[in-house]
């Protein structure tokens, strides 16, 4: 029942992005860009949803590790979606917030490379979450937390 779940998921995130990808040739260099931010911050909004009630846990809420391999298998699809929401190159245009770094442009192999660490290690904390055992699941939470970090503090503007 999860895979399937996780399977739909992905069929949904693939023709939205189909579904985008024509819409967005009727658009302007600057509407296009605009749209890619949008949809780059859709896709880490809906990531940072999915991730708080794991990280959540780690800081002590209670363990449920259906919650956590649910969510981690989640995040492993929607982190597929990363390199293509970040290939489109934003930095020409100065009326769109965003914050990602301008280097981000220049760097898109290792984009692709911290997102299948993401995928990496959201799959390998979920398999741990469902085995149960709380200490090993928060015990995979570094790594799986720290693959988001990773590409946060190489390509995102540091606000904190």
């Amino acid at each position: 029942m999860r895979k399937i779940a996780v399977l739909l998921s992905a069929i949904s995130m693939i023709a939205f992005s189909m579904a985008f990808t024509s819409y967005a040739q009727d658009m302007t260099p600057e509407e296009q860009a605009a749209a890619a931010v949008d949809q780059r911050k859709s896709l880490f909004k809906t990531i940072r949803y999915n991730l708080g009630p794991i990280a959540g846990m780690a800081q002590g809420a209670p363990f449920d590790a259906e919650v956590a391999e649910r969510n981690a298998r989640r995040i492993a699809v929607m982190a597929t979606m990363i390199p293509e929401m970040l290939a489109v190159d934003t930095s020409n245009f100065d009326n769109i917030e965003t914050t990602a770094l301008d280097s981000i442009w220049d760097n898109q192999d290792d984009i692709a490379a911290k997102a299948q660490a993401l995928i990496d290690n959201a799959n390998a904390f979920a398999d741990t979450a469902a085995t149960g055992e709380m200490g090993a699941t928060l015990g995979a939470f570094r790594a799986f937390g720290g693959s988001c970090g990773n590409c946060h503090d190489t390509y995102r503007v540091d606000n904190d």
